[in-house]
């Protein structure tokens, strides 16, 4: 095959000495570069061209001429690869090689870091970190370059994975060379997440102050390249990086549609690295036009045997095990541009196992193999020099045994740079037949291996097997159920290929034992070995809307309804009709009266029903990600629940099954000028933007009491932590915004744009409305006077449970009022709650509403209702109003919700009963006429829903009985926020430690 060995040890020292021009030589110097001539070969230029029979020529680190009939230049020596196959070699565009990985330590309480604390001219927040530079703190780690070079792998993209702005990206290759001659290309990328990583500083603790933090940011930048007042060497290097590709690592497809969603409002575009989840919501994910990076992590089959332990997985993590495979198809076939990565894989070495599962699930090797070198390639600005083979570029290739793609096709070599890196020996191309195993020098096994199947024995056990082999690498996993059940995993290498084939490597079990193996061959195998199949295997089950429990493969539809023979609760002039006819059509309320007729409407017969408004909660904490209070600041205006609303909260489903059909998602009350509010309409399967209530005014969330001063958790170094410093805090923010208002108001300004007063200035300008937590009668005097001494107005405080005592004062400024019914004496500051509180304040003209702050209680708020009738005796119609029209009345959106009047929105709920009546069951719940909630379809959708997880099970049961590997069910945890949940976005810490358990 090789016809000079001589030369050819001369021309890779060559090859060697000649990329390192700049440093002196330490003896004889040989700058003649490498020359090969790979003949014979099935050359793969790229993914829409293959040359058969055809001859590459290299010298030293770059391709002269990829073709057919082409006569070999004097001096090159000639390899001879008839019936062999030459690839490019891969490119992952999402690495953290050779770059330290960011030192996160989960933290109990608050740190109390304001600003940042690194030395120099620096951004305040640590968390935004543009002069952070790969080029200047790359290092190769040989042995992960190795492992990559094994996998495939001729050249990465390197992130610091460190920060909500992380600065530049490079490309490098994977030769063994010195660094300065690895990076292709310095900088690649600004890079971008919702991760403040490393930094010390408080500030951000949730997703929305992540978000906010990013924005901010940006328009920093925008008024720091137009100013000459300060010098910052952050901004200064953000705004040189806008001109490069903007690459944005997400965790989920819902954080894909909230990064795109500040590159449209920035007028970028981001290259997104996504979690592999995209196909939940494929039609969305185009929607943005981003280009994605997608990981091949595919989850594990959980080991579903113990019924109990299979209780702890959802439906959403069976599905997501079973259809994630087909996500690379999935955007295949959506027209998606996208590359792959390795990132997130436990091990290299299920590479490839995962990447054939993706094509055994639809992915087609052609776009397979685009997406591992052409697409990446130019997604980093390095296409001219690797992605193909091509005449110019790098000499980057594999030799492989066949179809890069089959199960049993081998990698022999990878060259980089024109340096060739053995992965698996030439002259063994099969390595089955009978193997004595040992593990850790005892256990030993007899292993069947035939081709890329295996088997084992032990003793008269008998076990299946995984096993798969990439060159010289090996992977062997399988369960033995005696003398315990035990997960086993081996991973090794061929060590010797003659006279014996022998084969070592390390061992590592479920237990948590390590060790080392080794498996001599023994003879031929004249069996074949039980198939062995890891990946998952294709599958044509459909997504599900959500991609939760109680999600549906279609949603319902809207229709024209007619409601007949009803007890209809109005709240209009009309009051309570009996043996009425509601009818809904285009998802509004046509008509409300006796004997409508119903032409093509579809009938339901109601009667018996009651019919009422759907339930609208001022004051609820669902539907939202990533935490709901942005509690590191006193003043955190600059935050919106807008961009962080989860479509896929069960609850959402939970209180359409007690008639709520509006909520406000309102920011927690750890500060005392907190968030912006969102109001939304329960649609579920909906995306978030879909869940918002179009055209409502904006809220803001406003706090008093012993939340906002931390009187239970933090450090008492944020300000306030007396109620004197919660009053300053208002007066110092709304001195703060108007004077910003009024410098904005000059012309030809330089004001910085700056997030947290522009919400306060919507304020002073009525744009947008405080909905204040309150408890105590001091607090609530308090902030009414300095609203009264800085102009702007409350709109709602809500809790208020002091608010029978300032009921006069409220009703002068035209407050409304959000209470609970009945909560008392749970914690100091409501020792003076009563339950007639609702009631008063309803006497005295207020308008006057329940609310639930609790996701549990949305679910019955109908009952709340009831007891102000049970405390006070408030008449029914008007403790009803109490959860529908008055709380649509403070939200300022009365005129399309709350009461059931044509041309209102149809938003409605049929009641088994009197809708106070502890005894009232929602049977159904319209939201625009949809019907969301029905009690019928709810018992239909269960049990499919279980057979679905049954079906499933069994799946799990077969792929482990195949020798896949499992891992242990881990139910999935779910926060239920209230008022005052705080916790670190990303450490999951809780910052609250030793707090009240609600509010």
């Amino acid at each position: 095959m090789i016809k000079n060995l001589l030369t050819l040890a001369l021309v890779f020292s060559a090859a060697l000495a000649s990329g390192q021009q700049t440093y002196p030589v330490n003896g004889s110097s040989d700058n003649r570069p490498g020359m090969f001539a790979f003949t014979n070969a099935n050359i793969v230029v790229n993914a829409g061209q293959t040359i058969t029979n055809g001859t590459l020529l290299v010298k030293g680190q770059t391709i002269q001429s990829a073709g057919t009939g082409i006569s070999v230049p004097k001096g090159y020596v000639v390899i001879d690869l008839k019936g062999k196959y030459i690839y490019p070699s891969l490119i992952d565009p999402f690495t953290s090689y050779g770059v330290p990985e960011a030192q996160v330590t989960p933290g109990f309480g608050r740190q109390s870091i304001f600003v940042s604390t690194k030395n120099g001219a620096y951004n305040w927040n640590e968390a935004i970190r543009p002069e952070t530079e790969v080029k200047n703190i790359f290092t190769a780690d040989q042995k992960k370059a190795d492992e990559f070079r094994k996998t495939g792998f001729g050249s990465v993209n390197v992130i610091s994975r460190d920060g909500i702005a992380r600065g530049t990206s490079a490309a490098v290759t994977l030769n063994d060379d010195r660094d300065n001659n690895l990076i292709l290309k310095a900088q690649t990328a600004a890079n971008y997440s919702f991760n403040k990583g490393s930094s010390k500083n408080d500030y951000p603790t949730s997703l929305m102050g992540a978000i906010a933090l990013l924005r901010q940011t940006y328009y920093d930048a925008q008024w720091y390249g137009k100013q000459q007042e300060e010098f910052n060497i952050s901004l200064e290097d953000f705004n040189k990086q806008q001109q490069l590709p903007q690459l944005f690592e997400t965790d989920g497809w819902q954080n894909i549609l909230r990064a795109s969603a500040i590159a449209k409002e920035f007028g970028k575009q981001y290259l997104i690295k996504s979690s592999g989840d995209e196909y939940q919501r494929i039609a969305d994910v185009k929607a943005t036009g981003a280009s994605l990076i997608v990981p091949l992590n595919f989850t594990k089959a959980y080991d579903v045997e113990d019924p109990v332990e299979a209780k702890n997985i959802s439906l959403a993590q069976m599905k997501a095990w079973e259809m994630a495979p087909s996500n690379p198809a999935a955007l295949e076939k959506a027209g998606i541009r996208f590359a792959l990565t390795a990132f997130g894989l436990d091990n290299l070495k299920d590479f490839w196992t995962n990447l054939r599962s993706a094509i055994a699930n639809g992915l087609t090797e052609k776009q397979a193999l685009q997406a591992l070198t052409e697409t990446p390639a130019a997604m980093i600005g390095i296409q001219d020099k690797t992605g193909s083979l091509e005449k110019g570029k790098l000499a980057n290739f594999l030799i492989t045994s066949g179809n890069l793609f089959k199960d049993n096709t081998i990698i022999y070599e990878n060259w980089v740079q024109g340096k060739k890196f053995i992965v698996s020996k030439l002259d063994v191309s099969d390595i089955s037949g009978i193997y004595a195993l040992q593990i850790n020098g005892g256990d030993a096994y007899t292993l069947k291996i035939s081709g890329q199947t295996a088997s084992l024995e032990k003793g008269t056990e008998k076990i299946n097997a995984s096993f798969t082999r990439n060159g010289d690498w090996v992977t062997l996993n399988f369960t033995q159920t005696k003398p315990a059940t035990e997960e086993i995993r081996l991973s090794g290498y061929l060590a010797e290929a003659s006279p014996v084939i022998k084969l070592n490597g390390e061992v590592v079990t479920s237990t948590g034992t390590a060790g080392q193996w080794t498996a001599q061959y023994t003879g031929a195998n004249p069996e074949k070995a039980v198939p062995a199949v890891a990946q998952v295997s294709a599958t044509t089950e459909k997504i599900i809307y959500p991609f939760t429990t109680f999600g549906t493969e279609t949603a319902p539809k809207q229709e024209t309804i007619l409601l007949k023979n009803a007890t209809v609760w109005t709240n209009e002039k009309d009051g309570i009709l009996t043996n009425a006819d509601v009818l809904l059509e285009n998802g509004k309320i046509k008509a409300v009266g006796k004997g409508l007729s119903a032409g093509s409407a579809r009938v339901i017969d109601a009667t018996g029903k009651h019919i009422t408004p759907g339930i609208i909660d001022e004051h609820s904490h669902i539907a939202a990600a990533g935490g709901i209070n942005e509690g590191a600041q006193s003043v955190s205006s600059e935050v919106r629940i807008a961009d962080v609303i989860n479509p896929e909260d069960v609850n959402i489903y939970r209180q359409l099954a007690g008639g709520v059909t509006t909520s406000q998602i309102l920011h927690g009350s750890a500060n005392a000028i907190g968030g912006q509010a969102q109001l939304i309409k329960l649609r579920w399967g909906k995306n978030a933007e879909e869940l918002k209530f179009a055209g409502s005014d904006g809220f803001i969330k406003f706090a008093l009491g012993e939340n906002v001063k931390q009187s239970n958790f933090g450090s008492g170094l944020r300000f306030p932590v007396t109620r004197m410093g919660v009053e300053q805090t208002f007066v110092d923010a709304f001195t703060r915004a108007r004077e910003y208002k009024n410098a904005l108001a000059v012309k030809g300004n330089s004001v910085r744009r700056d997030l947290e007063l522009d919400a306060l200035v919507e304020i002073l300008d009525n744009k947008r409305f405080i909905t204040c937590h309150s408890y105590v009668q001091s607090e609530i005097n308090m902030l009414m006077h300095v609203a009264d001494s800085l102009g702007f107005k409350i709109n709602t405080f809500t809790h208020i449970l002091e608010g029978y005592k300032v009921a006069d004062k409220m009703k002068a400024r035209g407050i409304n009022a959000s209470t609970f019914s009945d909560w008392w004496a749970y914690k100091m500051e409501v020792a003076e709650a009563i339950p007639y509180n609702g009631k008063i304040m309803h006497n005295v003209g207020i308008t006057t509403a329940f609310n639930s702050d609790d996701a549990e209680m949305a679910r019955r708020l109908n009952q709340e209702a009831g007891k102000s009738v049970l405390y006070g005796g408030v008449p029914e119609e008007d403790a009803l109003k109490f959860v529908t029209l008055n709380p649509a009345k403070m939200l300022h959106i009365d005129q399309r919700v709350g009461s059931l009047k044509p041309g209102k929105d149809a938003d409605i709920v049929i009641w088994s009963d009197n809708p106070l009546s502890i005894y009232a069951r929602a049977e159904k719940t319209f939201v625009d006429g949809i019907p969301y909630w029905d009690m019928d379809k709810d018992e239909q959708l269960r049990t499919s829903q279980q057979a679905e997880k049954s079906r499933l099970v069994q799946k799990m049961i077969s792929s482990k009985n195949k020798g896949a590997r499992t891992q242990r069910p881990v139910a999935e945890t779910h926060t239920l926020y209230h008022c005052e949940s705080m916790e670190d976005y990303i450490t999951g810490a809780d910052l609250t430690e030793g707090a009240h358990s609600h509010e």
